[in-house]
C-alpha cells in the first residue's frame, strides 16, 4: 500500500506502526492506536490510507463507538 515516492522530497514513503497517531476531524479529534501510516524515510511527512481516514471520520461523527473516550487538558496563553 505504501512504498512510493513522497510528494515533498525523494524519500520514499514506508509503512510503519505508530502507538498513537491523532486525528483532527471538523466533528472533534480522534486518535487510533497501533496503526500503520506511511513515513517519508527522508522528510518524514506522514501519509494515510482511505481506510484510516474513513474510521476517522465513523468515530468522529459516531457512526462508529471509540473504544475508550480520554480527557485532553486545554488552557489559553496569556499574552505577553
Amino acid at each position: 500500500m505504501y512504498r512510493y515516492k513522497c510528494e515533498y522530497s525523494q524519500g520514499t514513503v514506508q509503512p510503519r506502526i505508530v502507538k498513537r497517531e491523532a486525528f483532527k476531524h471538523r466533528d472533534g479529534f480522534v486518535i487510533l492506536e497501533d496503526v500503520t501510516i506511511g513515513v517519508c524515510d527522508t522528510c518524514g511527512n506522514r501519509y494515510y490510507c482511505a481506510d484510516i481516514l474513513h474510521a476517522v471520520h465513523a468515530v468522529a461523527t459516531g457512526t462508529k463507538p471509540p473504544e475508550r473516550t480520554e480527557q485532553i487538558p486545554v488552557t489559553h496563553l496569556e499574552s505577553a
